[in-house]
């Protein structure tokens, strides 16, 4: 088994609205803010090689909405999924199964791209089935007026039209022995978390449940997601599995770094080393 981090660039968002309720005066020390309150974060997905399966968890916004919506996120950095994919030792090709993570714009826009000629929508990693939680392809699909300025039907359509979707829900062990799937209700409805065994660790793909090592406290909770108090519960449960059984947190928004473990602290559960995936997998 080999895990690669794969960078897909990085963009902006509301500091106010990542940190939820957290005063701006604490969340400014650990991100801090432009003159417009936009913080700069990842889009990281992470590929797992499993024998003959080559998996790749979420895929980033990709870039081909048009210039306006690109301007509203300051797509920034020079991160991007299919050279860093390359750069892994991988074609695209040779992927065959995409997670999902949820259908957020910023997670899965770059399973969809243009085709030669932009007269219609392709699909990057043609080999592969695509996965996704049957409740949150309905969400996604008929979504709530909360959530239906990230669910882009030029990110979702074209999954469905291509016959490469599949619903993890309705499978055992979609992704083999070494990939078991969680799930969170508390920022989208049925988001996938994936938990990846390597050798005697295991690694958690967070998700937006915990984007970042900042959001590691309890009520340090992002104000998009739908059911701020269930993600906190969720939270919990995930910190302390990953306190008693010494997993790998792996960040799919945090600006610097790739992953962390954890330990009890006066405050709390809190990081105790994080860097990069392949530095915390040779501890």
């Amino acid at each position: 088994m080999r895990l690669s981090t794969i960078d897909a660039g990085h963009f902006k968002l509301d500091g106010g609205a990542m940190f939820g309720v957290v005063p701006k005066s604490i969340w400014q020390k650990l991100n801090a803010a432009d003159e417009n309150n936009m913080c700069s974060w990842a889009m990281r997905c992470l590929l797992v090689e499993d024998g003959k399966r080559l998996v790749l968890i979420d895929t980033g916004m990709g870039d081909k909405q048009d210039a306006k919506f690109q301007g509203f996120y300051y797509r920034h950095g020079s991160g991007d999924l299919l050279t860093s994919i390359k750069k892994a030792g991988y074609a695209p090709s040779e992927v065959t199964d995409v997670v999902l993570s949820h259908l957020h714009f910023d997670h899965c826009g770059g399973a969809v791209q243009w085709n030669g000629d932009r007269t219609g929508f392709e699909l990057p990693f043609a080999n592969a089935r695509h996965w996704t939680h049957s409740e949150h392809w309905h969400e996604a699909t008929h979504p709530n007026a909360r959530e239906k300025a990230t669910f882009l039907k030029d990110n979702i359509a074209p999954i469905f039209e291509s016959g490469q979707l599949y619903f993890c829900d309705q499978h055992t062990e979609p992704l083999g022995p070494n990939i078991d799937l969680a799930y969170g209700d508390g920022h989208t409805n049925k988001m996938i978390i994936p938990h990846v065994r390597y050798k005697d660790k295991t690694v958690v793909f967070m998700a937006d449940t915990v984007p970042s090592s900042a959001h590691l406290p309890l009520p340090y909770v992002m104000g998009y997601d739908v059911r701020p108090l269930q993600t906190m519960a969720e939270k919990e449960v995930l910190l302390r599995s990953a306190l008693a059984q010494e997993h790998i947190l792996f960040f799919d928004h945090d600006p610097l770094a790739d992953c962390c473990t954890v330990e009890q602290t006066e405050k709390g559960i809190r990081v105790r080393q994080k860097g990069s995936l392949s530095d915390l997998l040779a501890l």
